[in-house]
């Protein structure tokens, strides 16, 4: 019977990629890949001539039909753009249907940034959080932020550099002064690896540009009740953000250690002024 495999390409560096991996790219009949693009020039790095077809978040629903129909007559490879397929990636659904079927899944295993990133931060990494990308929708991501305040186990996600700054800023609002590590671009050229805090983390990358993963270290205590300076300076910043007052009740009720009431009160005494 064939086989799918699930094969982690290079994040950056392209050496990084592993022999097993490479064989296997070798003999497959087929490569689902999501860039025919970008898988096409690592496969000519290393003299490999394969038939691909894309394979991704806009297209997987449309393709899945035709990759089983590939694999009732040969082993097929899954590739993502870099590192291991799935991991913020297309191919769950695929991978789900295969098994359903009784196909044979095997993964090969390699590159990584969130493994790459965790082993350079410093932070815990007996036990930890990934997030992938936060979601687009703010009251979504800050619920899931909100709900991690207490968490002390180490917390990674990925970010894109137009968001990076947003993100920095928010996890600040959120988790308060933590120290954070900062990966950019990993295995290539100009990577850089960031280590301070989150606040100092803002000022670094100004001019974020780049791939980036963070490393965030969990909550080391109890979170201390804020000022009443603390809070009219929260309250001042998403006034000029454009939150409804709810919004920012909510918010900074669950991050400051106050009343829901006390805030309002403060957030009429501010619109009055």
């Amino acid at each position: 019977m064939s086989n799918l495999y699930i094969v982690a390409t290079p994040i950056g560096n392209l050496d990084d990629i592993s022999a097993r991996a490479l064989v296997t790219l070798q003999k497959v009949d087929l490569i689902l890949a999501e860039d025919t693009r970008t898988t096409r020039k690592l496969l000519n790095h290393y003299g490999i001539k394969k038939s691909l077809i894309s394979f991704n978040e806009h297209n997987q629903r449309k393709r899945t039909p035709f990759a089983i129909d590939a694999l009732m007559k040969g082993d097929v490879a899954l590739v993502s753009d870099a590192g291991v397929p799935t991991i913020s990636d297309p191919g769950q659904r695929l991978i789900a249907e295969i098994h359903s079927l009784g196909i044979r899944v095997i993964p090969i295993p390699g590159p990584t940034a969130l493994a790459a990133a965790l082993s350079a931060s410093g932070f815990d990494g007996g036990s930890f959080l990934f997030l992938g990308f936060l979601p687009r929708r703010k009251k979504e991501r800050h619920n899931l932020l909100s709900s991690l305040i207490s968490y002390h186990r180490t917390i990674i996600l990925f970010e894109a550099p137009h968001r990076l700054l947003k993100t920095l800023n928010e996890l600040t609002l959120f988790w308060g002064e933590r120290n954070i590590s900062i990966c950019r671009e990993l295995t290539k050229l100009y990577e850089e690896i960031y280590r301070g805090s989150l606040i100092e983390a803002i000022s670094h990358f100004a001019n974020p540009r780049g791939e980036f993963t963070l490393v965030v270290e969990g909550n080391k205590g109890e979170k201390e009740t804020w000022s009443k300076v603390e809070l009219q300076t929260e309250l001042l910043k998403l006034k000029t953000q454009e939150y409804r007052a709810k919004e920012a009740v909510e918010l900074l009720a669950s991050l400051s250690g106050h009343s829901k009431r006390f805030i309002y009160e403060m957030w009429l005494s501010n619109h009055a002024d």
